[in-house]
């Protein structure tokens, strides 16, 4: 049903999308009752002040991933139901959804956003790729690596959709890279991401790193609580569910395996950095 309102006008940003025909296209959350998360106006402030804060649109990302995550608190079978984002993207938010993600004007064609962007997969569309990242890359109620992550578009691109990133100490070990300088640009993660990918399945990670998983109760309580929580600050950062901080040893053997599939994957340019010349990247 999103898909048929998703006109040239919407996606360029002339028009906004019919609002009253996407809300009677819309289904009601079952037994959401007065429950204080599936209150918009806390996320549609948190959009407005996205946009105001960030003169920069790409800098947004990680300013928003933690604190979207931290308002709307979902379970991951909860964030698996596209309707749920599409609706944010359609009703809520159309124009961060613009803001976010139009392209610049080339040659006289008036620019336009990509469909998938309001209605897509969780590691495209707008507001389910934050929530995810932020899901996937924090460590525990921190969510400093997940802002690792969101600060490099090639995480959320590439990163992002594999499935290996599962793991939490695989999703870890490479922010751990980023934020220790093994991993600097765009084409090294792109490349890390590959040699990753290519190496084995989440399976025999979970072997090399094991890891008995987050606390299902601790997370259901971070939920329940939602009606208590005051609202996710913009200076700090919120404090994610309390469900537990990822192994720090199986964090430990990943870096090591990482750091081995980094040094034998190729990554375009790296001899002349290695031979002092400057690339830009």
């Amino acid at each position: 049903m999103a898909a048929k309102y998703l006109t040239r006008g919407v996606l360029t940003g002339q028009e906004d999308p019919p609002l009253v025909a996407c809300v009677r296209s819309s289904e009601t959350i079952e037994g959401h009752g007065n429950n204080a998360r599936w209150t918009m106006r806390p996320l549609r402030e948190l959009f407005d002040d996205a946009m105001r804060m960030h003169a920069e649109r790409t800098h947004a990302d990680a300013w928003l991933a933690p604190r979207l995550h931290a308002t709307l608190r979902l379970t991951r079978a909860e964030a698996a139901e596209s309707g749920l984002w599409s609706f944010l993207a359609l009703v809520v938010a159309p124009d961060y959804v613009i803001w976010r993600h139009l392209p610049p004007e080339r040659e006289n064609k008036r620019p336009a956003v990509t469909a998938d962007r309001f209605c897509g997969s969780h590691y495209k569309q707008a507001f389910a790729r934050l929530w995810w990242a932020a899901e996937l890359f924090r460590d525990g109620d921190d969510y400093r690596p997940a802002v690792t992550a969101c600060r490099n578009q090639d995480v959320l691109n590439t990163v992002l959709r594999l499935d290996v990133i599962d793991h939490r100490p695989t999703a870890r070990a490479v922010t751990r890279l980023i934020e220790q300088g093994t991993v600097t640009n765009g084409r090294e993660i792109n490349a890390l991401a590959t040699a990753v990918n290519t190496a084995g399945s989440t399976l025999m990670y979970d072997v090399l790193a094991p890891d008995e998983g987050s606390d299902a109760d601790a997370r259901r309580y971070w939920i329940h609580e939602c009606d208590l929580a005051p609202p996710a600050p913009r200076d700090s950062l919120p404090d994610g569910p309390d469900d537990g901080g990822v192994p720090r040893q199986a964090v430990d053997v990943m870096v090591k395996q990482l750091e081995k599939l980094f040094t034998d994957a190729p990554v375009r340019g790296r001899e002349k950095r290695e031979s002092g010349a400057s690339i830009s990247d």
